[in-house]
């Protein structure tokens, strides 16, 4: 589901309130513009792709994955978005490699269209599973971590209370802004949350997003 004016507003309201840090933030920050990608499979396996690579690489592989798929699905005759699991399922590993898919990365993306295609896993009625059940269902693939599900679940699902605690970016923001000498643990991560709950992804943006603005 996107994300709503109003769950938006609720979200800037509570967390000004609740954290005088997170309320200098939304200042600096402003707006909430992130988004919802309703392709969910398209959503994973460019995670899959993206995974450790910069950001231009993944673009690059990513253009060319989707210029091979789209001429396979037009051969096929159906329509919908290039990243089908049917078509997808149907390409080699040697195929993928030549688009810069790596051995590795194509093999889990051949799993997830194998299992999505198959209905082991179910993207089509992911939504109504709470955010727990969400990521064991998403782990079932190969390559698809706590993380990566995560991210489907904040960006694809637009789940409001997801704090991804591993992420290195939120950890490094949250020395920043909050005053740490050394990187965050675990626990002292959880416990900055508390104040952000039940909006821990609108807070997880917005620190994302300082990473990005110069002092």
């Amino acid at each position: 589901m996107p994300f709503s004016a109003q769950h938006i507003k609720a979200a800037r309201l509570s967390l000004q309130k609740k954290d005088p840090t997170m309320k200098k933030i939304l200042k600096r920050v402003g707006p909430f513009t992130a988004s919802t990608r309703r392709d969910r499979f398209g959503t994973l396996v460019r995670s899959i792709v993206s995974q450790q690579i910069s950001t231009a690489a993944a673009k690059t592989i990513l253009g060319r994955l989707e210029d091979l798929l789209a001429g396979k699905k037009k051969k096929s005759g159906t329509t919908g978005s290039v990243f089908d699991p049917k078509i997808l399922a149907r390409c080699s590993p040697e195929a993928l490699r030549k688009v810069g898919v790596s051995k590795q990365k194509g093999g889990y993306v051949l799993d997830l269209s194998a299992k999505v295609h198959s209905g082991e896993v179910d993207l089509k009625s992911i939504h109504r599973l709470d955010d727990e059940q969400a990521i064991e269902e998403l782990t079932k693939v190969k390559g698809i971590g706590r993380w990566t599900a995560q991210m489907f679940l904040m960006f694809s699902l637009g789940r409001l209370d997801v704090f991804p605690v591993d992420d290195l970016g939120i950890k490094n923001a949250i020395k920043k802004e909050y005053g740490f000498k050394e990187p965050p643990e675990r626990d002292e991560m959880e416990e900055l949350a508390k104040a952000w709950r039940p909006y821990a992804t609108v807070a997880s943006w917005y620190l994302w997003r300082t990473l990005e603005l110069d002092d």
